[in-house]
C-alpha cells in the first residue's frame, strides 16, 4: 500500500508518517522500481501502535524506546511513570479549579476582585482590611498603601516555601490587630510626605523608625539575616526595588531595613 493509504489506516497525516521516518520512529521501505514506496500491513501495526501510545501521552522519544524493545519490558514501567505524571497533573488542576473557585467566590460576594488578585485568600482578606481602614480615614489612600499590596502580591508569589515565613506571619499580625493595621496607615502617610523630600530630610530617620515599629513582633522574629544584610545589596531586584522610591522614601527604607536586621539578628 502507499503512504495515504497507510496514513488513512492509522487515522493520521502523510505528514506525520513522514515526520516519523525522519526522526526514527518508524522505518522507510525502499523505493519499488515504480519510484513509489510500498508499506506492509507490519508498518501499519506499527503506525497504530505509535498513535496509541501517543493518545496516552507518552512523547515521541519515549515511544521510539518502546519500538525499540520488542518484547516490549520496557511499557510497563513508562506506563507506571505516565500514570504518576498524569495523576501530578490532576492534582495540580485539582487545586488550580480549587483557587478559581474561591476567586469567584470572593468576586460573587463582594462584587470584585482585587486589582492584584488572584492571591491566596488570607492575603486577600488583608486587602479587604486595608480597604475598610483606608474607606475610614480622611482624603485618598495613601499611595504608599497601593504600593505595600503590589509587593506583598509580589513576595507571596515569588517567595520560596521555605523563605516566607515572615511574610505569613505579617500577614496573620495585620490581620489579627486591628491597631497594627491602623499604624500601618500612619507610616504609609508619613512616606507619602517623603515623595518631595530631600535624601538628608530630618524625617527620614524617624520615618524609617515608624516603619520598623510598625512591623508585628513575630515578623521581625521570622525574618533570616542574609550574609549581605542591609541596605548594601547590589543585586538587580534591590536596584529595581529602591528605584521605585522617591530618594527621601529610599533612604527611610533603606534605614528601616538596618533597623530590622540589627533586630533580627
Amino acid at each position: 500500500m502507499r503512504i495515504g493509504e497507510l496514513a488513512g489506516l492509522a487515522g493520521i497525516t502523510t505528514r506525520a508518517v513522514r515526520h516519523y521516518h525522519r526522526i526514527g520512529l518508524l522505518p522507510e521501505p525502499p523505493r519499488q522500481p515504480n519510484g513509489y514506496r510500498e508499506y506492509s500491513l507490519r508498518d501499519a501495526v506499527e503506525l497504530a501502535r505509535v498513535r496509541r501510545l501517543s493518545e496516552l501521552g507518552l512523547s515521541l522519544e519515549e515511544i521510539k524506546g518502546v519500538l525499540a524493545d520488542d518484547a516490549g519490558k520496557d511499557l510497563v514501567e513508562i506506563l507506571t511513570e505516565l500514570d504518576a505524571d498524569l495523576a501530578r497533573q490532576e492534582e495540580a488542576i485539582r487545586e488550580r479549579r480549587a483557587r478559581l473557585g474561591r476567586l469567584l467566590e470572593q468576586a460573587e460576594r463582594t462584587g470584585r476582585l482585587h486589582a492584584d488578585a488572584p492571591v491566596s485568600p488570607e492575603l486577600a482578606a488583608l486587602f479587604d482590611d486595608m480597604a475598610r481602614v483606608s474607606a475610614r480615614l480622611p482624603g485618598p489612600e495613601p499611595a504608599m498603601a497601593a504600593k505595600e499590596r503590589e509587593l506583598l502580591a509580589f513576595l507571596e508569589t515569588c517567595s520560596p516555601g521555605g523563605g516566607r515565613g515572615w511574610l505569613d506571619a505579617m500577614v496573620h499580625s495585620l490581620s489579627a490587630d486591628p491597631e497594627a493595621m491602623r499604624r500601618a496607615y500612619e507610616v504609609y502617610a508619613r512616606l507619602d510626605e517623603l515623595a518631595e523630600a530631600a535624601e538628608d530630610d530630618p524625617r527620614v530617620e524617624s520615618t524609617a523608625r515608624a516603619v520598623v515599629d510598625s512591623i508585628p513582633a513575630e515578623a521581625v522574629q521570622a525574618m533570616t539575616v542574609p550574609d549581605d544584610a542591609g541596605a548594601g545589596g547590589t543585586d538587580g531586584f534591590a536596584e529595581a526595588f529602591f528605584a521605585d522610591f522617591a530618594p527621601a522614601q529610599a533612604a527611610a527604607v533603606r534605614r528601616a531595613m538596618e533597623l530590622l536586621w540589627e533586630r533580627a539578628g
